[in-house]
């Protein structure tokens, strides 16, 4: 399972957490309140999934492209969640993690489409991102990097 979901513990390592960033501001991610963390678990259990507007889709039957997913997960940019640091005209959320995720697996992210009646804000930030050159991505990591210190 792939989640994008508040900071709770310093028991990350438990929860499959591969990345973290700030939410609404950069200076409010030293606290650990103001972090969100980006987890890749088995067996991972995502609580509101029963509001879902949709079934989960299957984007593809491929075992290697499904492992391939799983590895580009950890390398996802982290910016403040909220904002549109990365000048995409959109707010970076969770659905521009996982349209990020996907598209720099290799599918074709812009393809999909929310279910019937659903929304995906943020999702053009995500691939949009994703499209951009290595240079560019090397440049948004960098610059959405920042220690993180909890009090």
């Amino acid at each position: 399972m792939i989640e994008q979901a508040p900071v709770h513990d310093w028991s990350g390592q438990e929860r499959g957490v591969v990345a973290e960033g700030a939410v609404g501001a950069r200076w409010a991610g030293r606290f650990r309140i103001f972090r969100y963390e980006i987890r890749v678990w088995r067996g991972g259990h995502i609580p509101d999934v029963a509001e879902a507007v949709d079934s989960p889709r299957r984007l593809s039957d491929q075992e290697q492209l499904a492992r391939h997913l799983l590895k580009v997960v950890s390398r996802v940019p982290t910016p403040v969640w909220g904002r549109d640091e990365l000048g995409t005209g959109e707010m970076w959320n969770s659905n521009s993690v996982i349209a990020w995720v996907i598209a720099r697996s290799g599918i074709d992210a812009e393809s999909i489409q929310p279910p019937q009646g659903g929304r995906a804000p943020g999702w053009r930030a995500g691939v949009a991102v994703a499209s951009r050159s290595d240079a560019d991505r090397t440049a948004a990591a960098i610059a959405c990097h920042q220690p993180t210190v909890d009090p």
